[in-house]
């Protein structure tokens, strides 16, 4: 089992302590330091299937979850900007099973009971699940740029019924269970008319239970109700989310409208622009930060498994050797939430780190505690040697691959097109306004600027320091942000202003009132004329520098 963590590699000494990539580590920590301890105490049974190479190799997955017609499909079209196979899209729901939207040479799709045996695809232990999932589950293949970097979960629309509930024919939370714990980031949709979670969506949120680090939330169709309506349909979604995230931090919501469709409503098309471009950097930033995931979720996995050995061992010491074995466990499945305190107190583990009691009580029915090993201290203390030690290496691998390769960003689809040009976010606005002007756009608000000036007595030409910060101070903007103000007006360094240089201060505190950012450095189109290298071609200023 697991021959491909045994191979030799290049960058890798034959204790198996050095490793050309973190995959590449992870993979053989696992195989050699975390699976024999899940192999011998029934981890695989209670909590979760062993990983496979496939596990570790893949691209960083996103799964889309939410009740029918909240826009799930629409929104991976939109975001591929191109229809892929198996798509239905309708106001009824549609997605009957789970859609695996991957890259592939050629475009076709994959039936569920092919995949599950392909070892190039981390789906092989779906098969646990049976045919009644398998033939709702395929993979939808095609040569998108997008899907080169990310692949991407369909989940069939949750509707509120409970035959619909009861009549899937396998368990629906536990396969949203199975795939929360292997994807990279979970989207919850919600619709701007659809804020009610049903039960079964209650369910599937509760499935993801120990990943809340994943969760992003998404109202869509947002440009259908007004600005008034939208701030009550925020707020009831944020009272309805909390009921059942149960985390005492706020999750994040993105607002916006994910189609390629004219808005109906346009008030807040700015606040939509900004939503979707944060909801974008962090879609594209998956793959730059896929391996410090696994790793994480690598750490997830060690620690529970060493709390379930505890589990399994203890259960084993407390049966009686000879008879009563069946009332013995009895009583110890009962008692298991006192069982879980003694083993707090005694190895200094955290609650959290527990798996659900009311479950663990479920499945410890079906199985003879007498048959359960007994404590193995060597294999607990090579899970910790591995948590202290080789982690700690893998942590440092991962920077100095950050360090020596370019940043892996999604690109391709809706990711392309909108950064630059004039309908890049933030285009023209700001500290960008005037960039593809010819004139200099502080001369628009100059005579205004100047009269201010002229009335802080200037000398030679110029205001002291004291006396422009009396005039800036009445913006009443904190001296942090009017220091830097000052030092990007201040282009020659003298500790004054001439008229040019206070009406860029004016200015640029013009744009901090108005809630931009302010640069760094200032921008040559924001440049004052006379502070220019060459003053005299001012007019061909902005043709030069494109």
């Amino acid at each position: 089992m697991f021959t491909w963590v045994n191979k030799e590699q290049g960058g890798r000494n034959k204790d198996g302590d050095m490793f050309q990539t973190v995959t590449e580590g992870l993979q053989s920590l696992y195989a050699k330091k975390l699976l024999p301890l899940e192999e011998a105490y029934f981890f695989h049974d209670f909590h979760s299937p062993a990983l496979e190479e496939a596990d570790f190799q893949s691209k960083p997955m996103v799964l889309l979850v939410g009740q029918y017609s909240t826009g799930k499909t629409t929104f991976i079209r939109y975001l591929l900007e191109q229809d892929f196979p198996g798509m239905r899209i309708g106001p009824e729901p549609t997605t009957d099973g789970f859609i695996a939207v991957m890259y592939g040479e050629n475009e076709g799709v994959v039936p569920g009971n092919a995949l599950v045996v392909d070892p190039k695809k981390p789906f092989r232990k779906l098969n646990a699940f049976g045919n009644a999932f398998l033939n709702r589950f395929i993979c939808s293949q095609m040569p998108n740029q997008v899907l080169q970097s990310i692949s991407i979960i369909d989940t069939p629309g949750i509707l509120s019924g409970e035959k619909q509930r009861i009549s899937r024919g396998y368990d629906f939370s536990e396969v949203l269970r199975w795939f929360g714990e292997r994807v990279d980031r979970i989207i919850l949709l919600f619709d701007a008319h659809k804020l009610d979670i049903s039960d079964e969506f209650s369910e599937a949120i509760k499935a993801f239970r120990g990943q809340d680090d994943k969760i992003r939330v998404v109202l869509n169709k947002a440009d259908q109700v007004d600005t008034q309506q939208l701030m009550r349909v925020y707020g009831a979604l944020m009272w309805s989310l909390g009921k059942v995230i149960n985390t005492p931090e706020v999750v994040r919501v993105y607002l916006g409208s994910f189609w390629a469709k004219p808005l109906q409503n346009t008030d807040n098309r700015r606040l939509f622009e900004a939503e979707a471009q944060d909801l974008f950097r962090d879609i594209q930033a998956l793959p730059r930060n896929a391996a410090l995931r696994k790793l994480n979720d690598l750490i997830k996995r060690a620690r529970l498994a060493k709390v379930h050995a505890y589990i399994i061992s203890y259960l084993k010491k407390e049966m009686p050797s000879l008879f009563g074995k069946e009332k013995k466990k009895e009583e110890l499945i009962t008692h298991l939430p006192e069982i879980y305190q003694i083993l707090q107190r005694e190895h200094h583990i955290s609650p959290g780190d527990f798996p659900n009691v009311n479950k663990m009580q479920e499945q410890l029915m079906h199985y003879d505690f007498s048959k359960f090993p007994s404590l193995k201290i060597k294999l607990i203390e090579s899970v910790d040697k591995m948590l202290s030690n080789k982690i700690s290496g893998l942590m440092t691998l991962i920077r100095e691959e950050e360090g020596k390769l370019p940043p892996q960003m999604v690109t391709g689809g809706a990711f392309e097109g909108s950064e630059d040009g004039p309908f890049g976010h933030g285009y023209g606005e700001g500290i960008s306004a005037g960039a593809d002007t010819e004139d200099w756009i502080v001369s628009r608000d100059k005579p205004r600027y100047d009269e201010i000036f002229y009335t802080l007595m200037p000398i030679n030409g110029k205001v002291t320091g004291v006396n422009a910060k009396k005039e800036m101070m009445n913006s009443r903007l904190p001296n942090t942000v009017l220091g830097k103000i000052w030092k990007l007006a201040d282009c020659d360094k003298d500790g004054m202003l001439d008229d040019e240089e206070f009406a860029l201060a004016q200015h640029l505190i013009k744009i901090k009132l108005e809630g931009f950012e302010l640069p760094s450095e200032l921008p040559p189109h924001l440049v004052p004329p006379a502070h220019r290298k060459n003053p005299t071609a001012d007019i061909l200023y902005n043709h030069q520098e494109d």
